[in-house]
């Protein structure tokens, strides 16, 4: 098992910046990928940004290349995602999310989600 705890998120003027932090906790070995996705009402959930724990490869919707920044901190066993330069599109919420690698059954975990509203 693998638990996931996120903090951050709020409310931010148009341009402003956010920073999500996600603690990881449990079998923290067995984890592969680790991502931040964000729902937004009415929509389907939506990938923003992914890094693989192992070597630090990083992936980003292109709505957000350039302005978010995903890391790890693998002493603190925590992944952040650094949001600079927000829109009011940008209003979500944010969930992070853990992938464990095929040997430990690439299984999906969740945090509970962090609300960011971006005001015009």
């Amino acid at each position: 098992q693998v638990q996931l705890v996120e903090s951050g998120g709020g409310l931010v003027q148009d341009g402003g910046s956010l920073r999500l932090s996600c603690a990881v906790s449990g079998r923290i070995f067995s984890i592969n990928t680790m991502g931040w996705y964000r729902q937004a009402p009415g929509k389907q959930r939506e990938l923003v940004a992914t890094i693989t724990i192992s070597d630090g490869r990083t992936f980003y919707t292109d709505s957000v290349k350039g302005r978010f920044t995903i890391s790890r901190d693998n002493a603190k066993n925590t992944v952040a995602l650094q949001m600079d330069s927000l829109k009011p599109e940008d209003t979500a919420v944010y969930y992070c999310e853990a992938r464990t690698a095929p040997w430990a059954g690439e299984h999906e975990y969740w945090g509970q989600g962090a609300q960011v509203t971006v005001s015009s």
